[in-house]
Parts: structure tokens; C-alpha cells; sequence
């Protein structure tokens, strides 16, 4: 299932600070660079996707990676996390899909840190390019995607070992997922659980880090309220090209809970014109169509990390004249903080695990 979004990339400024150590004055948080191989295989999460599970695709990921040191407040309070960007290719060893080009940012925190061991746990969101997207004529069994351009997420599980104070050997577990979130169809997307095996080269594998008491910050426990729209396009079938306009409207209501989390409750509406498309084509002369406007109340959690949080939301319709779904949704989405006042934000709006729309947000805290 697709998720989530480029906002990731506003954390990576956020790791430049100047930090002291007893060696030397470093300008900048300690870098590390990575090269990793990976092997992989295709799941097959549903039937129509067997006909291409018949290769191993397999991958080469160059990755860069720095480690904060308490120069936000926020960094203490999540363990010290790591920022980085992983640049990915991937052979499909399939002439139907080709090859990916990946770029994804990433936030990696560690479960467990010693000397020499690092268990981290890496969540990532980006941009892929896949060379050999479906064409009615001339790609037609390739049902994964149908777009080159599509969403990248990465999840995993890295162990690094530390062969000498600057070299370790990394293994891990993750899987990689590229789709376009229903933009353009056919959109099955493309799981693939991965195996991988490299080596870390760290500019500083164990730096200082400061501010590990950050106070806590001063709207803990307050009440806020955000204002929001947003805009997307879908692709209604495979026959149809046409792209339709998806917005939606949000009021809600939240509570800074803890240093690291925020609940939301609210309410929203939507309008999908692709629905109004089919019923158009499906309703007989005369009849009266029903209104394929919805409206729907959610809850949620938003994890936060500085001015960037992680949005879920999960939603029932309490209006929905037309049933075109499920009676239920889920969002899953970056939202950035422009200013104190603005915010912008990317979501995946989703059904039972299908992708329904990614929505473009702008809104207002108050």
C-alpha cells in the first residue's frame, strides 16, 4: 500500500549544527556513507500480479546518512535519530518491468546502540522512475504501474557492525515499495521484501550528543485547531485517461499530548468527480442521480518530530448518498509547518488497503 510523501526531505537540513568532540571541531553533524547489494523478490499480494512474479529483482543502493546530535530539541527526545537519503536502482530481471531508479529520504532511529552495534529501524518516503510502465500496446501486462513516476516507500531493519572505528558491515531486512496512489491505472504497485548486505564508512561513529534533557515545549497540553483543503487527481479505469479533481475540506481539533505526539479529532468533506463520470455512464436516461458528494468524521494521531509530524487518520462516513467504498477510510501523510500559522501536507487517502487519492494540503493552525 502506498504511502506517504516528499515532505521528508525538509528534515535533512535540520541535521547541520556545529559540534565540539574531544578530537577535533566538526562544522557539521558526522557523516556516513553507505553501498549496499540487494536481493529481493516480488510478493504477490494479489492473484492478478502472478503472471509477473518470476524473477528475483536485484539492487544497489548508494546511501548517505548523518547523525543528529541535539542541536533540536527534538533529537533527544526521539533517541537521537538518523537523517539520511538513499539513491536505489533495481533490475527486475523481467523485459515486462524493467528497472527502478529511486530516491527516497529517510528517518532511522535505533532500537538498540552499543560500540560496535547499531540496531536501527528505517522509515522512508520518496520519488521512483520506472523505465517500463503499462501501455495499452505495448507494455499491457504490466498491471504494477502505469506511470513512470510513482511513490517510493522503504521500511527496515539495519544492523551495523563496526569493523574498525570508520568501516561497518550492515545487514539487513526492509521492503520496498513503489506505486503512484492511483493517479493512473492499472496501479497493483509492487512490493519487494529485501535481504541486503554492505558496508558503512562514518565520518564519527559515536559523536557527542547534547541536550538529552530538552524541556518540554510550552503547548504541551494545549488545544489548537486546523483549517484545511486539498486537491488531487485520479485516473477512474484503464480505459478511461481522463484525469479527475478530488477536494476535500477539514475542520479539526487536536491536543499536544506529550513532546512526541498530538491527537486530532474532525470533520470533512469531499467531492470525487470521477464518480460523478461513472454514474454518468451507468444511470439511465432520466433517473435522478445521487449526490456523490461525501462528508465524514475522523480521528488520528500525528506524530511529531520539529515542525514535520507523520499524520494517520482513521475516518467513517456519516454522508455518502452514493456508496462507491468502503464505509470507512485511513490517511496516511507527511504535514510540515511552513510558519507557526501555515502548513502544508501530502496524504494518501485510502480504502481497505487500496489507494484512493493523494491529496495536496494547505491549511492554517490556529
Amino acid at each position: 500500500m502506498s504511502r506517504f510523501a516528499w515532505l521528508l526531505l525538509a528534515l535533512l537540513p535540520q541535521t547541520v549544527a556545529a559540534q565540539t568532540d574531544s578530537v577535533a571541531v566538526m562544522r557539521r553533524a558526522p557523516l556516513a556513507v553507505g553501498l549496499y547489494a540487494q536481493g529481493s523478490f516480488i510478493m504477490a499480494h494479489t492473484a492478478a500480479l502472478r503472471h509477473l512474479v518470476v524473477s528475483h529483482p536485484t539492487g544497489l543502493e548508494l546511501n548517505f546518512q548523518r547523525q543528529t546530535t541535539g542541536t533540536q530539541p527534538w533529537h533527544g527526545w526521539h533517541g537521537y535519530p538518523k537523517l539520511g537519503l538513499t539513491l536505489t536502482y533495481y533490475d527486475f530481471h523481467n523485459p515486462v518491468l524493467g528497472y527502478a531508479v529511486a530516491a527516497t529520504p529517510y528517518m532511522s532511529k535505533s532500537l538498540w546502540r552499543r560500540p560496535k552495534h547499531d540496531l536501527s529501524f528505517r522509515l522512508g518516503a520518496g520519488l521512483a522512475y520506472l523505465t517500463n510502465p503499462y501501455n495499452r500496446l505495448t507494455n499491457h501486462k504490466n498491471n504494477i504501474a502505469s506511470s513512470a513516476f510513482n511513490a517510493s516507500i522503504q521500511l527496515r531493519f539495519e544492523y551495523d557492525y563496526a569493523l574498525t572505528p570508520h568501516l561497518g558491515l550492515v545487514a539487513g531486512l526492509g521492503l520496498n515499495h513503489y506505486s503512484n496512489g492511483a493517479t493512473t491505472k492499472p496501479n497493483l504497485g509492487v512490493n519487494l521484501p529485501s535481504v541486503l548486505l554492505g558496508l558503512n564508512y562514518h565520518q564519527l561513529r559515536t559523536p557527542p550528543q547534547r541536550n538529552p534533557n530538552a524541556p518540554a515545549p510550552t503547548d504541551v497540553g494545549r488545544t489548537f485547531y486546523n483549517l484545511s483543503t486539498s486537491l488531487g487527481f485520479k485516473q477512474r479505469s484503464q480505459s478511461d485517461q481522463q484525469k479527475y479533481l478530488v477536494n476535500s475540506i477539514t475542520a479539526a481539533v487536536g491536543r499536544r499530548v506529550s513532546r512526541k505526539s498530538a491527537l486530532v479529532a474532525g470533520a470533512e468533506g469531499f467531492y470525487d468527480r470521477s464518480l460523478k463520470a461513472t454514474l454518468e455512464d451507468t444511470t439511465r436516461a432520466g433517473l435522478r442521480q445521487p449526490d456523490v458528494k461525501k462528508a465524514g468524521v475522523f480521528v488520528g494521531h500525528e506524530w511529531l518530530f520539529g515542525r514535520m509530524s507523520v499524520v494517520s487518520h482513521l475516518g467513517v462516513y456519516v454522508y455518502e448518498p452514493y456508496r462507491s467504498s468502503t464505509f470507512y477510510y485511513e490517511r496516511l501523510g507527511m504535514k510540515y509547518h511552513v510558519t507557526d500559522l501555515l502548513f502544508g501536507a501530502i496524504d494518501l487517502k485510502v480504502h481497505r488497503g487500496s489507494a484512493d487519492v493523494i491529496e495536496f494540503k494547505i491549511g492554517a493552525k490556529l
